[in-house]
């Protein structure tokens, strides 16, 4: 199947092209620079030439004539802005996915399969997230656009149209192009100890999260909609996995969920006058000590896949880490 793919040159984008060619079908990328792309993908070990339109999805006219040339399309492009400020946030996250979403449902593409996120059900309602929750009320820029995006996605399902939402939880593991959000979390972590605070993280692979957006591309299905948060940790957990790997004991300290809010907050402000490399806002503390486990087992019985180890994921994103300088090696201990 032609498979137009947009966020080809990032973490999920590119880890989903290379699982869409191993599973035989023919993606066509829909990027804004394709040498951005095709470095990515030769990073990722994927060579391959592929087709490419060159196009901003902020630009309607583009976007269609790429969605044009294909007979599915796989929508993986999104800003970013839970641990920095973010880009273009309602640009891409709405507009963008309005001129893609829409256009495909106007050009009879099947599947439409859209790459959501859990946070749009954060803070969560109820003791588990599933794909019937009440979607949250965010206060933040970010959140407030994945939620605009989430509904209009959602009329079109009502519509009738064939379109498929998946909704990761935190996406880790190696050959991120730019490291944000979980996995800048792991970076200033290692460095600096882990905040012992309530809550925790949903952990899903960036590679499992390919193979169930592969898995989408069969049309006929219609509407559906698939939660994939992954292995629920609290943070004690997620740091003694990155014990259990490294073989080092990491640093631990306990800290009041109102005090880490505060910080946050702080740094949110500072951040407007100075530079500050640490991944911490107000946000970020919000989900970090309000998620909840997801319901996956549909998903992962409904498509036949088997989520890798936690331990595997750690351990692979944090030799890719080691590799790329973004951790030393002295603190990925018996990684090296």
């Amino acid at each position: 199947m032609r498979v137009v793919v947009t966020g080809a040159s990032g973490f999920v984008g590119s880890h989903a092209v290379a699982a869409l060619r191993a599973a035989g079908h023919e993606p066509i990328l829909l990027v804004r620079s394709p040498e951005k792309a095709r470095k990515v993908l030769v990073a990722l070990g994927v060579a391959d030439e592929f087709e490419i339109c060159v196009a901003d999805i902020r630009d309607a006219a583009a976007v269609r004539a790429g969605l044009a040339r294909g007979e599915a399309v796989l929508h993986a492009a999104a800003e970013i802005g839970v641990t920095g400020p973010g880009g273009d946030l309602a640009g891409t996250n709405v507009g963008g996915l309005r001129n893609v979403l829409g256009q495909a449902a106007e050009l009879g593409l099947d599947p439409i399969v859209h790459v959501s996120t859990t946070a749009v059900f954060v803070p969560p309602g109820g003791p588990v997230i599933t794909t019937e929750s009440a979607l949250a009320s965010p206060r933040n820029a970010y959140g407030k656009t994945k939620i605009v995006g989430e509904r209009y996605a959602r009329e079109l399902q009502e519509q009738g149209h064939p379109v498929t939402i998946v909704y990761p939880g935190g996406v880790s593991g190696p050959c991120q192009p730019t490291v944000d959000a979980f996995n800048e979390g792991l970076v200033a972590s290692m460095k600096q100890g882990w905040p012992m605070v309530p809550g925790g993280c949903a952990l899903v692979d960036v590679r499992d999260v390919a193979l169930v957006l592969t898995a989408c591309m069969s049309p006929g299905q219609g509407p559906r909609r698939y939660m994939l948060g992954g292995h629920f940790l609290t943070w004690a957990q997620v740091a003694d996995l990155c014990d259990e790997v490294t073989g080092l004991t990491g640093r631990r300290y306990k800290v009041p969920a109102g005090a880490l809010m505060a910080a946050g907050a702080l740094l949110d402000l500072i951040r407007k006058v100075w530079r500050i490399d640490y991944p911490l806002t107000r946000d970020a503390v919000e989900i970090m000590v309000t998620m909840v486990p997801t319901q996956d087992s549909s998903t992962l019985e409904g498509l036949g896949i088997r989520l890798r180890p936690g331990q595997e994921t750690i351990a692979d994103a944090l030799r890719w880490l080691r590799d790329q300088g973004h951790i030393d090696a002295a603190k990925v201990g018996r990684l090296t």
